[in-house]
């Protein structure tokens, strides 16, 4: 049998400040005041905020080797504006404080960003209708978008086609990823935070519900079981969130994780390039966006995603059985595609809590999951974040932050 050891001891930066509890009436003698599970952009966004604070220690969790290597890099780069989710959704709040938490830290801090703005186009009287609904929600969220005369958008793209009519989004945009999370890791750990990666969470012990904080187990890379024990813990573990979570409360409340897999697709030739991202008019019930046109920082067009339903979040190889159905989409818009030139790129996984929509007007729609369970206290949960978790993620790091230390 292997013994259990301290975490703690396996860290080679670890920097021990003095450890101040999230509240008065919390003074625990914990290895961390935050554990933080999950290194993504989201895991990523928290950490950093919590490292900020005063006489406390921050650790961040990842069972890979490096930051963001699931949905936080596999996914289209996209700001959102936040015209989706409804007038009184956390996506919707939060995506629109994200959205311009996230330009102004690209400008500041130098990330790559473009605001590229998007077309949501409609072919028939049915898609208007439901550009339209996207419209008028927007205005009534103060997110700004204006309908474009198909005179116009011939004119400014002349290889999209819009049948009826083009709704345009004026603070849609892109960002690099990567180096978004590259600088988010260098910062936290500039403000004395610690990261432990190949460090999986293998079990979690709630220590009195959590009222004297919580112990958690992880498997060393030498396969024996690590323990630290933390006054706060943040579960923004992804697509392994539910897992997560599982461990913690009790069976009455377990939740059933949900994967939506989204093949991209490539593009090989230099026309048609559009320098707008290009989005099908949405589908009430449908798990995503429908399959959109996207640029990188490059100016490379690339596709999708689509929505497969999957039961194994690492299933992340193309299916090229979906190839023909993206390209039939991808050509009601850009009719003049080159079929040959369309090619299978990657994979991303989107964690859900069913089989729901991704947009508002649906009878099934997915909002955020983000709350400290009740008799859990300390213990603040992440489940499905998923579009728009990027454009997100630092609004919901002060919100984090908020239900923390209100």
């Amino acid at each position: 049998m292997n013994s259990i050891r301290p975490l703690t001891s396996n860290l080679c930066r670890l920097k021990q400040a003095p450890l101040r509890s999230f509240s008065s009436s919390r003074a625990l003698n914990a290895d961390f005041t935050h554990v933080v599970i999950g290194a993504g952009v989201v895991g990523l966004a928290i950490a950093r905020m919590l490292a900020q604070r005063d006489g406390t220690s921050t650790l961040l969790l990842e069972k890979h080797g490096s930051v963001g290597t699931e949905t936080s890099s596999r996914n289209s780069e996209v700001i959102h504006a936040g015209l989706y989710y409804g007038s009184n959704s956390l996506k919707t709040e939060l995506c629109i404080k994200g959205k311009h938490l996230m330009y102004q830290l690209c400008a500041k801090q130098g990330i790559p960003y473009r605001n590229t703005k998007k077309w949501i186009v409609a072919q028939d009287e049915q898609q208007y209708n439901e550009i339209s609904k996207v419209h008028d929600l927007a205005r009534s969220i103060g997110v700004p978008t204006k309908f474009l005369s198909i005179e116009e958008g011939k004119r400014r793209e002349p290889d999209v086609l819009a049948r009826v009519g083009i709704l345009e989004s004026e603070t849609t945009g892109i960002v690099d990823s990567h180096s978004l999370m590259t600088y988010l890791e260098g910062d936290f750990e500039d403000r004395g935070g610690d990261c432990a990666f190949l460090t999986p969470v293998t079990r979690i012990e709630p220590l009195e519900n959590g009222k004297n904080g919580y112990r958690v187990y992880t498997r060393s890379q030498e396969g024996g079981e690590d323990a630290i024990t933390t006054e706060v813990l943040i579960n923004s573990a992804g697509l392994y969130a539910c897992g997560i979570s599982n461990m913690i409360l009790p069976e009455s409340r377990h939740i059933k994780p949900f994967y939506a897999k989204g093949n991209y697709f490539s593009y090989s030739a230099s026309h048609p390039k559009p320098s707008t991202l290009i989005y099908p008019a949405p589908t009430p019930g449908h798990g995503g966006l429908g399959t959109h046109l996207t640029l990188d920082m490059g100016g490379r067009v690339r596709f999708g995603p689509d929505v497969e339903w999957v039961d194994d979040p690492t299933d992340l190889k193309p299916n090229p059985s979906r190839l023909e159905e993206a390209y039939g989409e991808i050509q009601k818009y850009l009719p003049n595609v080159q079929r040959n030139a369309i090619g299978l790129d990657y994979c991303g996984i989107r964690p859900k809590l069913g089989k729901k929509g991704a947009v508002a007007s649906s009878k099934e729609f997915q909002d955020f999951y983000i709350k400290q369970e009740e008799g859990f206290p300390g213990f603040v949960n992440l489940l499905a974040i998923e579009s728009p978790g990027l454009t997100s993620s630092l609004a919901i790091a002060d919100m984090v932050s908020e239900i923390l230390y209100h």
